[in-house]
């Protein structure tokens, strides 16, 4: 099975702009649709950006939508999150996970999981 690994996150004003990255091992990214997700406290786990196998197909939650882009390349085995005009809603525990499933919303269906990274906006 693929074992993930983020890393980017940090400490950045509204307005600022980070970068996510998540790494792959044990097996190829490409065999993933992948998905970002965010969790802060007190609040359920969110998918905030999808991305199909070949990367030619996405999906953003409506908050993020202009603000936020998902990529990959497979050559590398990762996949990024660009993160640009940050609020400070967008402070979370952001995970990169990867599903099997063709549907790149079914948010069940991500089963294998890096162990977060924390993102922080402050006003």
């Amino acid at each position: 099975q693929v074992q993930l690994v983020e890393s980017g996150g940090g400490l950045v004003q509204a307005g600022g702009s980070l970068r996510l990255s998540c790494a792959a091992s044990g097996r190829l990214l490409s065999s993933y649709v992948m998905g970002w997700f965010r969790q802060a406290p007190g609040q359920e786990r969110q998918l905030v950006a999808a991305i199909n196998y070949r990367g030619d197909n996405t999906y953003y939650t409506g908050s993020v939508k202009g603000r936020f882009t998902i990529s990959r390349d497979n050559a590398k085995n990762t996949m990024y999150l660009q993160m640009s005009i940050l609020r400070p809603e967008d402070t979370a525990v952001y995970s990169c996970a990867a599903s099997q499933d063709s549907i790149l919303t079914r948010s069940q269906r991500y089963l294998y999981w890096g162990q977060g990274t924390q993102v922080t906006v402050s006003s």
